[in-house]
């Protein structure tokens, strides 16, 4: 009796076998891109796991390397190690996949011609994702529909701020390839689809539903990240449609909580911090009248400081500027019995943004980040300086002819004035500047989709477009053409 592992050997002889369907970009980079051989049972076990989405529980020795990259997040050590080794070569889809961990090890055209016709365009893709072309490439109807999909991906990818409704034709293209023979594939570019009609300013309702219907295909995967920058988009949703009708926000909370269950910090940092920075504010939105509020500004603190822990000035101006202002802001208006201790980093993180130069080229943005310090000096009693931050956001106020901005930093420098004049009691002062405070507190804080924290304190908007699959975090080895909405790893 001929055994699977006998009947190996005549097959690369004749030839490579790849089995379709593939598990072609429905983990990240570099896993995504990597094929499953069909040389043995086992192999086709681990395929047709992969395909489902689940991580197999047993691989073969023949699939160490493509295990180890499926452990492996970014793929760099690796790929790294995959370089410093000798391989024997002689079966191409090995060849094709330690080419994919490391692109640089051989030439593409030798690998590519090394697989059978209908797969040799992904190598094609593969290029363009690392970034060896700049053109993507073209779809090819010859080949597997998985291929087709990464191939149409690659495209959307191209198109995403030229033309992102083309983009959201494409990746619709490309869902609908796969939703026979890869439904799991299928739900991530729906995904995906949604994720650029939200970011485009697309139809809200038909982005929900494709959101919910991705959710409901991915829930027993082992794709906590997508599941979860999923919930994070539609919390997002959610929590801007509920702050426009003054409804509670607990349903887009339930959906940042469903996330933050999924990922931690080491697996997911992007996403996780994201989520942290969409509770955070959805909390500090919420009225400020329940026994709980204390609790909830307490909590709201503690998830800003979480994603102060990922984000960077350097790597995510956007997230890591929001963060900061929020919890300053928090710090100022939140009720505590350490109340200096709580100005004082207040004044520090309003600096910090300051000084990073993240706000420079929106000098309304600049303006409200003194006007906040100014106020929390005020509170500290350090009148002087207090004066020269709200003038000088007041000055930049005035010539955007923000009216209620203007209005806010006079009570503030009334309540000054008024104290200088009168020295009043601390007591009186205190009071004073209370009032100064809610009106200031007041202002409109609306980020760019629409949504606003109250308390001066601003949404976070969502900075990056939707995940293409099989494409590498920004912060890999070689950056991507395909732009991802990263939550395995970093955006730009």
């Amino acid at each position: 009796m001929t055994t699977t592992e006998q009947r190996a050997a005549p097959s690369e002889i004749a030839g490579p076998v790849v089995t379709s369907p593939q598990p072609l970009g429905i983990f990240g980079f570099p896993a995504g891109l990597l094929l499953i051989p069909a040389r043995t049972g086992d192999e086709d076990a681990v395929r047709a796991a992969l395909v489902s989405g689940r991580l197999p529980s047993n691989w073969p020795a023949g699939l160490d390397e493509v295990r180890r990259a499926y452990a492996d997040p970014v793929g760099e050590g690796l790929a790294s190690e995959v370089v410093a080794r000798q391989h024997d070569t002689r079966n191409p889809i090995d060849r094709y996949n330690r080419w994919a961990l490391s692109p640089d090890l051989e030439n593409a055209a030798t690998v590519r011609a090394g697989l059978p016709e209908p797969w040799r365009p992904l190598v094609d893709a593969v290029c363009y994702i690392v970034g060896l072309v700049h053109i993507p490439p073209a779809d090819h109807p010859g080949c597997p529909p998985e291929l087709r999909a990464l191939l149409l991906t690659a495209a959307a990818s191209a198109q995403l701020e030229s033309d992102p409704a083309c983009a959201y034709r494409l990746l619709h293209q490309a869902s609908a390839l796969v939703t026979f023979d890869s439904p799991v594939l299928a739900a991530v570019v729906l995904g995906n689809a949604a994720g650029v009609l939200l970011d485009t300013g697309g139809d809200t309702e038909t982005a929900c539903a494709e959101l919910e219907s991705a959710l409901v295909e991915l829930a027993d995967t082992d794709l906590p990240a997508v599941r979860a920058e999923l919930h994070g988009r539609l919390g997002g949703v959610m929590h801007e449609q509920l702050s426009m009708a003054g409804a509670p926000l607990t349903e887009a909370m339930n959906h940042y909580l469903d996330g933050l269950s999924l990922v931690s910090q080491d697996s997911a940092p992007y996403v996780w911090a994201s989520l942290q920075l969409d509770l955070a504010t959805a909390y500090l939105a919420s009225p400020m009248v329940e026994a709980t509020s204390q609790l909830r500004i307490g909590i709201a603190t503690q998830s800003l400081r979480a994603a102060r822990r990922v984000f960077t000035p350097q790597d995510h101006p956007g997230p890591w500027s929001m963060a900061t202002l929020n919890l300053a802001n928090s710090l100022v208006y939140a009720p505590s019995t350490h109340r200096k201790e709580n100005l004082l980093e207040a004044v520090d993180l309003y600096e910090e943004i300051l000084r990073s130069g993240v706000r420079n080229s929106n000098p309304a943005a600049r303006a409200r980040v003194l006007a906040n310090q100014g106020n929390a000096l005020a509170h500290l009693g350090y009148l002087d300086a207090a004066h020269a931050r709200l003038i000088e956001a007041r000055s930049i106020f005035e010539e955007d002819f923000d009216g209620e901005a203007i209005r806010a930093v006079r009570e503030v420098l009334d309540a000054i004035a008024r104290s200088r004049v009168a020295d009043p009691d601390q007591a009186g002062f205190d009071a004073e500047m209370a009032r100064a405070s809610a009106q200031y507190a007041r202002m409109p804080g609306a980020d760019t989709a629409g949504r606003t924290s109250g308390m001066g304190v601003h949404a976070a908007p969502t900075e990056s477009p939707a995940r293409v699959p099989a494409a590498p975090p920004r912060d890999a080895q070689r950056r991507a053409k395909v732009t991802v909405l990263p939550r395995d790893g970093s955006p730009a």
